[in-house]
C-alpha cells in the first residue's frame, strides 16, 4: 500500500465513520473499485482507531461529564446517559466477537455491500421523513437505548453504516436528528475501542504493518473524522439526511453496475 493510498482510505474511514454513508463497504470498495490491494480488516480497525482519536476529542469534555455522572449515581441525567451507552454497546460487541470471520470473508462482498446501502438508504429516509424528531438526548430511555445499541449490531455488515443504522433507529423512536447523531457519535467510543483491542494481538504479531503509510492512515481518519463530526452536528440542526439517501442510491446502483460488467 502507498502513502497516497492511505491518505485516501484515512479520508474515506475518517468522513465515511459519522457520516450515515459506511465507512466499512467504502474501505472495501475503494479497492475494489480501482483495483487497489486489499489492505484487509487488520488496516480497517486502525483506521477506525484514528476516528476514535477524533471522537474522544470532540467530546472529551461529554465523557468526562458522563463518567463523572456515572459515580454519583443514576439519578443524574449524565449517569443515565452513561450506563444506557454501555447497555446499547453490548450486542454490536457481542455480534461483533461472533461473526468475526464472516466480517472478514463473506460480508466484505462488493454486490452485497451494494445491496445494503440502497436498502439502507431507504429505511433512513422513511425514518428522516416519518420520525417524530422531538425527544432530544437528554430524555432518551432505556428502551430507545437498546433498540440503537441491538440495531448497531447489524452493522457487522458493510454497507449498512454503523451510524447510518444507529441515526436511523433513533429517528424512527423519536428522537431528533442532532439528539440521534450524538447519541451515535457517543455510541461509537466503546465499540471502536473494543474491535482495536480485539486486533491489538495482530498488530503485536505482524510488526511490519505498523509501517508510514500505516500511521499515515491513521492521522488522516482522525483528523478528516473530527471534521465530519463538526459538519454533520451543523447540518443536521437545520436540513434533512436526504442527500445522504441519494449518495447512497448512486453508490450502490455504481457498484452493482461494476460487479455485472466484470462478472
Amino acid at each position: 500500500m502507498t502513502i497516497w493510498q492511505a491518505v485516501v482510505l484515512g479520508l474515506v474511514q475518517g468522513l465515511g465513520e459519522f457520516l450515515p454513508i459506511s465507512s466499512s463497504a467504502h474501505l472495501v470498495l475503494v479497492p475494489w473499485i480501482f483495483r487497489w490491494p486489499d489492505p484487509g480488516l487488520t488496516f480497517d480497525v486502525a483506521l477506525h482507531l484514528g476516528t476514535l482519536v477524533a471522537v474522544v476529542a470532540f467530546f472529551w469534555r461529554d465523557w468526562l461529564n458522563l463518567i463523572a455522572g456515572a459515580f454519583r449515581g443514576s439519578r443524574k441525567v449524565e449517569g443515565r446517559l452513561f450506563w444506557y451507552l454501555v447497555l446499547a454497546s453490548i450486542p454490536g460487541a457481542v455480534f461483533g466477537f461472533l461473526l468475526e470471520t464472516k466480517a472478514e470473508t463473506v460480508f466484505r462482498a462488493p454486490a452485497l455491500i451494494a445491496t445494503m446501502l440502497i436498502i439502507l438508504g431507504v429505511i433512513l429516509y422513511l425514518a428522516d421523513r416519518r420520525g417524530a424528531k422531538r425527544v432530544k438526548i437528554e430524555k432518551i430511555g432505556l428502551v430507545r437505548s437498546l433498540l440503537i445499541g441491538l440495531s448497531q449490531a447489524l452493522a457487522i455488515i458493510p454497507g449498512v453504516s454503523r451510524s447510518g443504522i444507529t441515526m436511523t433507529t433513533g429517528l424512527f423512536t423519536g428522537l431528533t436528528r442532532e439528539g440521534a447523531a450524538r447519541f451515535s457519535f457517543l455510541l461509537s467510543v466503546p465499540i471502536i475501542l473494543g474491535a482495536g483491542v480485539v486486533k491489538i494481538p495482530d498488530l503485536l504479531a505482524r510488526p511490519g504493518m505498523v509501517n508510514l503509510a500505516f500511521l499515515t492512515g491513521m492521522v488522516v481518519s482522525a483528523v478528516s473524522g473530527v471534521a465530519s463530526i463538526s459538519f454533520l452536528l451543523r447540518y443536521v440542526r437545520t436540513k434533512s439526511y436526504l442527500p445522504f439517501v441519494w449518495y447512497r442510491f448512486a453508490l450502490g446502483v455504481l457498484v452493482l453496475i461494476l460487479f455485472f460488467l466484470r462478472h
